[in-house]
């Protein structure tokens, strides 16, 4: 399937991409991914921090409702996930952060509650 692609094939997600650079230039830079796997697809992934992850979604007009949470890690990161669409593409925000209680470890509270 994808090894018949040309570039000329993926423009709907680079179409998308220009179109938030033009959009949202003060946004939180992503990780981005165009793969010839889903060639209509723009994925956004946040690294280390849940909080840009709530700033794309508010730009990107997704509501809360549409947001999926999982944990991965043995609990120890969680990730946020949405899907919509942007200028013709169908986008994906992704974002990892730690757990609270990672977060806790890691100052060294031992991730109990007070």
């Amino acid at each position: 399937m994808s090894e018949d692609l040309t570039l000329d094939d993926l423009t709907v997600p680079m179409r998308a991409l220009r179109a938030l650079a033009v959009d949202f230039p003060d946004l939180p830079a992503p990780t981005l991914e165009i793969s010839t796997i889903w060639p209509k697809r723009l994925e956004l992934t946040l690294y280390d921090d849940l909080a840009p992850f709530e700033t794309w979604r508010v730009a990107l007009g997704i509501a809360p409702d549409d947001v999926q949470f999982r944990e991965q890690n043995g609990g120890r990161t969680w990730v946020l996930l949405a899907s919509g669409e942007f200028a013709g593409a169908e986008l994906k925000l992704i974002a990892y952060g730690d757990s609270l209680d990672s977060l806790r470890e890691s100052s060294g509270d031992g991730g109990e509650d007070a």
